[in-house]
């Protein structure tokens, strides 16, 4: 069995599995792609432009929203780079000991860290993000500009959308249908 399947292959593979199960396709085809599109551009990236720099592609958006922000509250960074808190700490330990990033205590608000970047870790981001950026490139280059665009405002629709609704939405789906208690009878905290 081949340890991995092209596009085509897997589309093939839910069709055979999915049948006549009533489901909005498109749904599945656009948000699959989806899916598979951000893991497919990330290893690339992770595996071109990141792997000079010994960076995973979690450290690389942290580094990012920090030097696009300057000096930001770690909770804030997580939630930018779409990571958990304990995530970020491991992360911000690795980053610190590279000499990249600096935490230091929010100045009103001693429960709070800031982030910021050393010299280094800008100097780092300067040089490393044209060689991403390059990369970036790559992986567009048979759309044209027009469609560039076209895909980046679709996906920020997309985004958008779930930014202004998805909170309502998923609150609705646990009204809905609570989640099952946990063995030994007790709830998970909502």
């Amino acid at each position: 069995m081949p340890a991995h399947y092209s596009l085509t292959e897997t589309e093939e593979a839910v069709n055979r599995r999915l049948g006549p199960i009533p489901i909005e396709r498109e749904a599945l085809a656009a948000v699959s792609n989806l899916y598979r599109a951000a893991s497919t551009v990330r290893q690339h990236l992770e595996n071109s432009a990141l792997r000079g720099a010994d960076l995973t592609w979690s450290a690389f958006v942290v580094l990012w929203v920090v030097w696009i922000w300057e000096k930001i509250e770690t909770r804030h960074v997580a939630a930018e780079a779409g990571i958990s808190k304990g995530t970020l700490t491991g992360i911000i330990k690795t980053l610190e000991s590279r000499g990249l990033a600096l935490r230091s205590q929010h100045p009103d608000d001693g429960r709070l860290a800031l982030l910021s970047l050393t010299p280094e870790g800008v100097a780092l981001m300067e040089r490393l993000f044209p060689a991403f950026n390059a990369e970036e490139s790559f992986v567009v280059d048979m759309l044209t500009g027009e469609e560039s665009l076209r895909l980046a405002d679709t996906l920020r629709r997309i985004v958008t959308h779930l930014e202004e609704h998805g909170e309502d939405r998923r609150e609705e789906l646990r009204r809905q249908s609570p989640v099952p208690p946990r063995r030994g009878g007790r709830r998970r905290a909502g």
